[in-house]
């Protein structure tokens, strides 16, 4: 009640007469409070001096300790329609085993009897590359014939050409003689004359030699008509050699022309067979990537794409699978700033998600229902939480993980640092220092050697 009266009760009414008051008004329960305080102080004081092992926290989940051993999804790489499931969720499948099967959905695909058919192109073109080689064989015997025959002409040219110059020397020294034999002729018949003149020879013997002179002229005129005709022939023999040149020049170049073709037939039907032995040979994957099957031994875990005539895209997920042999690990993230703390080969402890644990952080000795842990693998690069990725496996020192974990359940961690004095933890709290920054023994070990 308000004491706003001025009639003062205490000093009107004795309360020590009642027992209560006299249990409360004396001052001796002050003492003892102050022995409470005193002794809560100095216990205070004595576990600022404990040794308090500075950590660093994070919160993860349960995976598998390498990539191939985590639960993954199957794929299908070609687009299709599924036409029977061979499995249920929940089966376990051996490698290798049918999963589903798919049918085809793009129309260039639909014929059933496309490999055969495109096996029968092969063989066509094959044949066709057959003919290209009988051919190229055929023109390079012709070409070698020509050859030969031209060798042949050119020999006769250069005979007839030889013959020729040979009988133009003949007949140069036939008109040699004929001149010859027209100077003798012309002397004679000018001593005849000029003997008939003194009336020593007949007029019949003027006229003889006058005769013989008109054939002596008459055969060096003819001598000369068969030097020319000689000469003319020795030109249409260099002719004759130009002429067979040229001629079997074409038509060699004609069957190298005829023959580059065919190799050039040849050649694009090769790359043709290639192109369609590679089509083979994609159709024939093709048609055995309408079974899918399991690519490791392991748990059907859910079908993303359930259903009878369900179509998808090629790379769409069809169903999940969990791998029956795996070794557990766990993911954690630890902050930027601790993360120069963490080295590979340090003891981590770890509390998972439905197994009761009592957790004193700074004191692991008294924690109890913790599991350890190594640090195996440090991610070099920050996530898309804006923490660090850290990778812990089994303590192979310590007692061995639960046999019932799974792949996906949460883990709290705590990494171990160094032994400090629990004041300096406080004073290093209320300040947002980091923990002390230090290396490992054994890195230390290793600095020293190198």
């Amino acid at each position: 009640m308000l004491n706003i009266t001025h009639n003062k009760l205490n000093q009107k009414v004795d309360l020590m007469r009642f027992k209560a008051a006299q249990k409360v008004f004396p001052r001796r329960y002050y003492t003892y409070f102050n022995k409470f305080l005193l002794a809560f102080a100095i216990i205070c004081f004595i576990i600022l001096f404990l040794p308090w092992t500075q950590n660093v926290t994070g919160k993860g989940y349960l995976t598998t300790l390498t990539p191939d051993q985590r639960p993954q999804t199957i794929q299908s790489p070609i687009p299709g329609r599924i036409e029977k499931w061979y499995v249920r969720e929940g089966d376990f499948v051996e490698k290798g085993d049918t999963i589903l099967h798919i049918s085809e959905i793009k129309n260039e695909y639909f014929d059933p009897q496309l490999v055969e058919r495109t096996g029968q192109q092969i063989k066509a073109k094959e044949m066709a590359v057959t003919s290209y080689q009988e051919k190229v064989k055929a023109l390079n015997t012709q070409i070698n014939a020509l050859a030969n025959e031209r060798t042949l002409k050119l020999e006769q040219a250069k005979n007839k050409l030889m013959q020729a110059k040979l009988k133009v020397q003949s007949d140069s020294i036939d008109l040699e003689a004929a001149k010859t034999n027209i100077t003798i002729a012309q002397r004679q018949y000018d001593r005849v004359v000029q003997l008939q003149s003194e009336g020593l020879k007949a007029v019949t013997d003027v006229e003889e030699k006058r005769l013989k002179l008109q054939e002596a002229q008459a055969k060096l005129i003819s001598q000369e008509n068969k030097l020319l005709a000689s000469e003319n022939e020795v030109i249409n023999a260099q002719v004759e050699i130009n002429r067979v040149q040229a001629e079997y020049t074409d038509k060699i170049s004609k069957a190298r022309s005829d023959m580059f073709t065919a190799q050039s037939n040849q050649f694009d039907s090769e790359a043709q067979v290639t192109k369609l032995e590679n089509e083979f040979t994609n159709y024939s994957i093709r048609n055995d990537m309408y079974y899918i099957r399991a690519p490791l031994s392991g748990y059907i875990n859910k079908a993303i794409q359930g259903g009878i005539g369900v179509t998808f895209k090629e790379g769409e997920h069809l169903v999940g699978i969990m791998p029956a042999d795996f070794d557990m690990a766990v993911e954690t993230y630890v902050d930027p700033i601790d993360l120069p703390l963490l080295h590979l080969g340090e003891k981590v402890r770890i509390q998972f998600d439905g197994w009761p644990a009592i957790v004193f952080s700074g004191w692991p000795n008294l924690s109890y229902g913790t599991y350890g842990g190594v640090v195996v693998a440090i991610e070099t690069f920050i996530s898309e939480n804006g923490k660090y990725r850290i990778l812990l496996a089994p303590d192979p020192e310590d007692q061995p993980w639960p046999q019932d974990l799974r792949v996906g359940s949460g883990a709290y961690t705590i990494a171990l640092l160094e032994d400090v004095p629990i004041w300096f933890e406080i004073w290093r709290q209320l300040n947002g220092f980091p923990p002390n920054y230090y290396q490992p023994e054994n890195n230390t070990a290793n600095s020293q050697k190198k």
